[in-house]
């Protein structure tokens, strides 16, 4: 659903009236920022540093503020960094993406959300770099190795972690569909059709970094979190201590993870998942057996407790609320049966005499139900619950992203301009006389000349992506070259959208606004030139893939915060990106093999609920279809919570004061796919750093962050450890126990 994690701190801007103006981060504070487009506000935590003894000037009085607009101050004690990319900064920063890579394709199938690798990228490239810079003589690359050259890393590391989206999302929608073969017998069309989509969000975020960092100032959590990492790890009296101390907190963390994932698998019902309800229905409360129907389990998941302890109070705690209203109202009501009007009261929304139905998960244990299942025999008249909640959601994501397209249409089209003029100028024809002025831009560029990528070079990334695109859609996925470049145009222009809401809230919403928006315009292309149904469903889900262009400019913000060259940084993402075509596309061939359920419908039960391919599916579907396979409760209802979805994000822009809309529920979380385990597990996490906030600030700043990207690095490569050991035929599946699962019947 997201790229990235949500940093949670009020943001709240004030326009300064002198030309240096600084937008303020407070801790447990509110600050106030402003543009010529009107308020804007953001749900931030901005990772922080303990910096209060070496830069005071950047604290005042007992609130703790931080820039986050302006270039940090260059460090009298630090040495000039002549190199920034390196040979070791690309390696090893393309091989904690990997990690990160195969992290995100687990965690997307499991959940839907995928992960960046800053923070990650930065603390382990340090804790690798640095000792090693000081040991190895310069010939074998040793030599100074400071905050630059870390961002290099952490950027490297943000790419090659950024394609897994393709692999929970567009693809196994396919494969459900039997549109593809098999992913093993596909990897040749997965490895090219990646390249397609490797490069376009590199070659946009050059462009758009000039409007969004230099002009708007948007925020840009996530930049802002890993400049001020790497700078606390390089900079102060502290730097040595507090790097030394992160670093042990990430590594402990990501071991205890990885281990925990594995040992668990032979033991689930005790280490991973406790079925609380079943075991309250065995002593005597039988009726708690219909709790454990509808998936209301403990999961002691790393990860998401991780993802909970980054994402903040809102987030989670809205992600917990679509989990309840999804599986623990309007799932129990539509399977009541017409109870519905006499029961809510919500008939307004069609939720009268209808009903989906579930099927018996263990006939041992009376009452005991699988709602989760994906049945299509007859999925109009005779739906599973999972099904006929899948169309609310759906609309629900389409609708709260258009919505805050349409708030934010001033923003959007400003930008659109600014590029555009840039690239017309570059091709103006230039006076001979170089002595007149020409017109200044109303904003400075910091980085010298020749520290900027120049148009050549991000340009002709773009070109040959789009040569390679055509080619590739048009021999192996018979899709004409105006298809693709309609597709590719897409990928621009939700670009914009993507910068807008990562640069405000740190999420992007690029599944539910980029793929699925687009799946709704090629429905509609496909249906025009008469395609079968099938070959439309097929040209659908890749089309909105191939607009699933990957959102790389929050490593630019914080280059720019460190004053690192952005040529460097952008090699430092062509590199990773490469990485990623290829250990996205193999981790997801190792996952298809071990667990066969993500491909197909056909299996009842699933480790992997998937619920972005959901989505995906259902819309490619739906607007392939002579008719929409729609049950017609669902239908309305749908259209009621797309209703209230609008009415949401538009109150909050025209309503709702900035400094408030913290406490605005975030719709896109409401998401009712989601079962309860994981959103428990964040909420579990976000109040734990809530807490941990409020009563050990300076324990919190140094642990915390760290401690989380460990957890979800660490739980997604245990999952790969685990797909090995199933293709292995020694998982715990095979020498694992039962105890703790309910009947008896292994839950791994």
């Amino acid at each position: 659903m997201t790229d990235e994690v949500i940093y949670e701190v009020s943001l709240s801007n004030e326009r300064q009236s002198s030309s240096d103006r600084k937008d303020k981060v407070k801790y447990s504070a509110s600050s106030s920022s402003e543009n010529e487009n009107g308020r804007m506000s953001a749900d931030v935590e901005v990772a922080s540093v303990k910096q209060a003894e070496d830069e005071e000037e950047e604290f005042t009085g007992t609130s703790r503020t931080i820039n986050t607009d302006n270039p940090f101050p260059i460090d009298p004690h630090s040495p000039v960094e002549e190199r920034q990319f390196t040979l070791r900064a690309v390696l090893v920063g393309c091989a904690l993406g990997a990690v990160i890579a195969a992290s995100n394709v687990y965690l997307g199938l499991k959940t839907g959300w995928t992960f960046g690798a800053s923070l990650f990228g930065s603390i382990f490239g340090f804790a690798i770099l640095k000792p090693f810079s000081t040991s190895a003589p310069s010939y074998l690359g040793g030599g100074y190795f400071g905050p630059k050259e870390n961002n290099v890393v952490q950027a490297a590391a943000s790419a090659a972690g950024s394609l897994g989206l393709l692999f929970t999302s567009g693809f196994p929608a396919a494969y459900q569909l039997g549109l593809l073969s098999t992913p093993s017998q596909d990897i040749g069309r997965l490895f090219t059709f990646t390249i397609c989509c490797a490069f376009f969000g590199l070659a946009f975020s050059i462009p758009l970094r000039k409007f969004y960092i230099l002009k708007l100032k948007l925020v840009f959590p996530s930049g802002v979190a890993a400049a001020y990492t790497i700078r606390s790890l390089h900079v102060g009296k502290n730097a040595a201590r507090d790097a030394k101390r992160k670093t042990k907190a990430l590594i402990l963390s990501f071991c205890f993870a990885i281990t925990l994932r594995v040992v668990s698998e032979y033991a689930p019902g005790v280490l991973w998942d406790w079925h609380l309800f079943y075991t309250l229905s065995r002593i005597g409360w039988t009726s708690a057996i219909r709790a454990e129907s509808w998936g209301w389990i403990w999961e002691w998941t790393p990860a998401f407790v991780g993802a909970g302890m980054l994402t903040g109070i809102n987030s989670s705690y809205s992600f917990l609320g679509g989990s309840v209203l999804a599986w623990a109202i309007i799932g129990p009501i539509i399977v009541s049966r017409g109870m519905v009007g006499s029961l809510v009261g919500l008939s307004c929304l069609g939720l009268t005499r209808v009903q989906a139905f579930g099927i018996p998960a263990n006939k041992s244990i009376p009452g005991y139900m699988n709602y989760a299942s994906m049945s299509l025999t007859d999925p109009v008249n005779h739906p599973s619950p999972r099904y006929w909640l899948v169309w609310p959601g759906t609309l629900m994501l389409l609708c709260t992203s258009f919505a805050e397209v349409g708030c934010n249409w001033k923003s959007i089209y400003a930008g659109m301009k600014t590029i555009a003029s840039t690239v017309t100028e570059r091709f103006q024809t230039q006076p001979c006389n170089t002595d007149k002025v020409t017109k200044k831009d109303d904003f400075a560029d910091p980085v010298p000349a020749d520290e900027r990528v120049p148009l050549w070079m991000w340009g002709s990334v773009l070109i040959l992506s789009v040569i390679v695109s055509c080619v590739v859609m048009g021999v192996q996925f018979g899709q004409n070259v105006g298809i693709t470049l309609l597709a590719i145009m897409f990928a621009f222009l939700f670009s914009f959208i993507g910068c807008e809401s990562s640069g405000r809230t740190n999420i992007n919403p690029v599944t539910s606004i980029v793929g699925n928006a687009s799946q709704l315009v090629f429905g509609g292309l496909g249906k025009g030139q008469h395609y079968s149904v099938k070959r439309g469903e097929l040209l659908n889900l890749l089309s909105g893939m191939l607009a699933l262009a990957a959102d790389m400019i929050g490593d630019l913000k914080t280059a720019h915060l460190l004053r690192s060259s952005p040529k460097a940084v952008f090699g430092g993402q062509l590199c990773g990106a490469i990485v990623s075509i290829f250990m996205a596309a193999g981790v997801y061939v190792v996952f298809s093999t071990a667990y066969p359920c993500i491909n197909d419908l056909a299996y009842t039960t699933c480790s992997f609920p998937t619920p972005d391919v959901q989505s995906w599916r259902a819309v490619a579907v739906a607007v392939s279809s002579p008719t929409l396979p729609i049950p017609p409760s669902s239908g309305y209802t749908a259209i009621g919570l797309g209703i209230a979805a609008v009415s949401s994000v538009v109150a909050k822009y025209t309503i709702v004061p900035p400094k408030y809309h913290a406490f605005v529920p975030y719709v896109l979380s409401l998401f009712l796919l989601h079962v309860s385990t994981y959103p428990v597990a964040m909420f579990f996490g976000s109040t734990i750093a809530f807490v941990w906030r409020r009563t050990f600030f300076s324990h919190y700043e140094t642990y915390c962050f760290a401690t989380a990207a460990g957890f979800i690095a660490g739980e997604g490569l245990g999952g790969i450890v685990n797909a090995l050991l199933t293709i292995a035929g020694v998982s715990g599946a095979v020498y694992g126990t039962s105890v703790g699962c309910p009947g008896g019947v292994y839950c791994g």
